[in-house]
């Protein structure tokens, strides 16, 4: 079971003067085994909205797509599009419900939930279905310790969007060097009043010719 609960992975969130980065490496592991070397870990729930996944695979890929469903269904029905912090409560309780199932394997997921509406928002969505606003930056995953001693040190509040893609780069790198369950390269996403776009896409090729 201990084995079970272990998340291998490193993604970090980070809110600037005008936008919220997202950042995420690319290696997915089972055990001691990398089941792949190019996961996009980062995933867009809608236009102005957007989460960074870790934990059990199959829970996550579900969970991504009954919020993507749920937000849509609330869109048409109330004619208005759903605020951020109402669409990060509602996966918040996804994953509640989601953890306190009875199965033969541990349903864990943790996800950083971005967007801007009015504002740009950032929230913390724990395995246990907690939910914490983030005013500054938050990291997940078995390289989250490393990646938080860049954060801890570096943060500094009103940054712009190319200082913070410049953090998330290095705080995933750190990771990367130390943390054997995260590799492969890095995604970083930014989302701002325009929407959400792809900052960094760099894959790092490991084979020897």
């Amino acid at each position: 079971m201990k084995d079970i609960l272990k998340t291998g992975t490193t993604t970090v969130g980070l809110v600037c003067k005008d936008c919220v980065i997202l950042g995420a490496d690319k290696r997915a592991t089972a055990g001691n085994f990398i089941a792949s070397k190019d996961v996009n870990k980062i995933q867009e729930i809608n236009s102005y909205m957007a989460v960074t996944t870790a934990g059990t695979v199959s829970d996550i890929q579900l969970l991504v797509k009954l919020i993507r469903a749920e937000v849509k269904l609330k869109e048409i029905r109330t004619n208005r599009k759903p605020t951020v912090k109402e669409s990060a409560n509602l996966l918040a309780g996804m994953v509640y419900s989601n953890i306190r199932k009875m199965s033969m394997i541990p349903g864990i997921s943790h996800f950083l939930f971005a967007g801007y509406d009015e504002k740009t928002q950032l929230f913390d969505l724990y395995p246990d279905g907690s939910i914490s606003d983030v005013k500054d930056f938050v990291a997940s995953g078995s390289g989250s310790t490393m990646a938080y001693g860049v954060l801890e040190s570096q943060y500094k509040k009103d940054m712009t969007e190319q200082e913070g893609i410049n953090m998330a780069i290095k705080a995933l790198n750190a990771a990367i060097q130390r943390d054997s369950a995260s590799g492969e390269g890095v995604d970083v996403t930014v989302i701002d009043k325009k929407g959400i776009r792809k900052a960094v896409q760099k894959i790092i090729n490991t084979r020897i010719e």
